[in-house]
């Protein structure tokens, strides 16, 4: 049975990225009638910072070759560590279980909120790789940050995720999708841009659908 894990970081209830990972994961459960589905708020119940007992259990892994999830709790040995596991296996076990992964990432001061972030470094372990697993990205940023515009070099968040997903998890299969000049709805200075912030928006919306079926 196909698995859809659905992660959302927006500070916002109600927010581009949210409405674009919303309607993803309603049309491809649609799609895949009977498939499983998990939910993740990472800003309403954020994922706490890796500690020290965290870093420690990485050492083990690394220390000792380990590179099965299934084998990660034999690095779990002292009160600390395990509290730190609790911490992430259940995070762990939504990720591994999962055939898609959809992630809500509004773009936050060029790069991706930290809820997200932090939810990264808790899953995340050395030679770890989820080859296989097709990753979805919905993000909105305030301003144009596409091929060919004036701030493209400081796209922090696309880049970000896509190297990360290649260079540590061995995933390749990723797909994004932006909702751009998002400000244009809050900001009077960027007023005249509205029209393609909606033409952006209906983009995003139109390429969701054809992704999620």
């Amino acid at each position: 049975m196909a698995q859809l894990l659905h992660l959302d970081s927006s500070a916002r209830r109600d927010s581009f990225s949210r409405q674009l990972g919303a309607r993803f994961a309603e049309a491809w459960r649609a799609a895949h009638p009977g498939a499983g589905y998990t939910y993740r708020d990472l800003a309403a119940d954020p994922v706490p910072l890796i500690g020290e007992a965290w870093t420690e259990i990485c050492d083990y892994l690394l220390a000792h070759g380990i590179t099965e999830p299934a084998r990660y709790p034999e690095a779990v040995r002292t009160d600390a560590q395990r509290e730190a596991w609790a911490v992430v296996a259940p995070l762990l076990d939504e990720l591994l279980a999962a055939d898609v992964v959809l992630i809500g990432a509004p773009m936050y001061n060029f790069s991706v909120p930290a809820a997200l972030k932090t939810w990264i470094d808790q899953v995340t372990f050395p030679r770890m790789s989820l080859s296989g697993k097709a990753f979805v990205v919905v993000g909105a940023r305030g301003g144009a940050y596409g091929a060919g515009t004036p701030r493209e070099p400081f796209d922090y968040q696309e880049r970000y995720l896509r190297d990360f997903f290649a260079g540590h998890y061995d995933v390749t299969d990723v797909r994004f999708v932006h909702a751009e000049l998002t400000n244009a709805v809050v900001d009077p200075s960027l007023s005249d841009l509205d029209g393609k912030r909606r033409e952006s928006h209906a983009a995003a919306l139109a390429a969701v659908d054809r992704l999620a079926s």
